[in-house]
């Protein structure tokens, strides 16, 4: 079986336009139409990738990407969204979106965005077994998440790859634009505030003072780095 991306829109001249250049990908479709339907298609199918309008009927797309990253936090969410405004963006990333595009966007850049997001999955190593690390922060590469004092951090696929990365060159110091094109897997597209976000979301997540960090910190100016000591 393909992979298969549910698109969510309430557009039905979007949803029919991506569908059709998406399947000539090889990707299988599944659609829905508003927020309730994508819940239950999300739940019925497991897609490899979500494609998510803001703008939805009964539940907007906020709403659903939280009640989604409840169950599950590594499905790829790509939001999709008309408005400029820097607020519906952050907020989209804060509640566990990975990634975000504005309309009318390229189906060119569109797909990359997807294909990036999708072999990122495609490194995920199953793994349900009860073993638990424990001694402060433990990347565990087999469970695709973080533990702190053996208390799973609850990562999602993105902050993971962030951490993994960063933590596999100690004390170098990315720039914003590297770790957008090193872990989100794509070229600069003029946005770097998903980097600031994520990082902001990672802290909260491992350190136990994300105001003062011992893990990732920050090279004023620079960028970046992880600390291992």
């Amino acid at each position: 079986m393909g992979k298969t991306v549910l698109i969510v829109d309430d557009e039905k001249n979007i949803v029919e336009i991506l569908s059709f250049n998406l399947k000539k990908e090889g990707f299988e479709i599944i659609t829905a139409y508003d927020g309730e339907a994508a819940l239950e298609q999300f739940k019925l199918h497991h897609p490899s990738l979500i494609l998510l309008d803001v703008m939805l009927p009964l539940l907007d797309g906020f709403e659903v990407c939280r009640r989604i990253r409840i169950i599950d936090k590594l499905t790829p969410i790509i939001m999709l969204t008309a408005r400029e405004e820097e607020t519906n963006k952050v907020l989209g990333l804060d509640i566990g979106a990975d990634d975000y595009i504005t309309k009318p966007f390229s189906l060119r850049e569109l797909q990359a965005r997807i294909k990036a997001n999708i072999r990122r999955m495609d490194v995920r190593t199953a793994d349900d077994g009860d073993h638990k690390p424990e001694g402060g922060l433990v990347i565990d590469s087999e469970r695709y998440d973080a533990f702190i004092d053996g208390r799973p951090a609850e990562l999602t696929q993105r902050e993971f790859e962030l951490l993994s990365f960063m933590a596999s060159s100690p004390r170098k110091v990315f720039s914003r634009e590297e770790l957008l094109t090193k872990v989100w897997m794509y070229d600069y597209f003029g946005d770097l505030r998903a980097v600031d976000v994520a990082i902001r979301r990672l802290r909260e997540k491992i350190e136990n003072d994300p105001s003062q960090p011992q893990h990732i910190m920050t090279k004023r100016g620079v960028g970046y780095y992880y600390d291992n000591e």
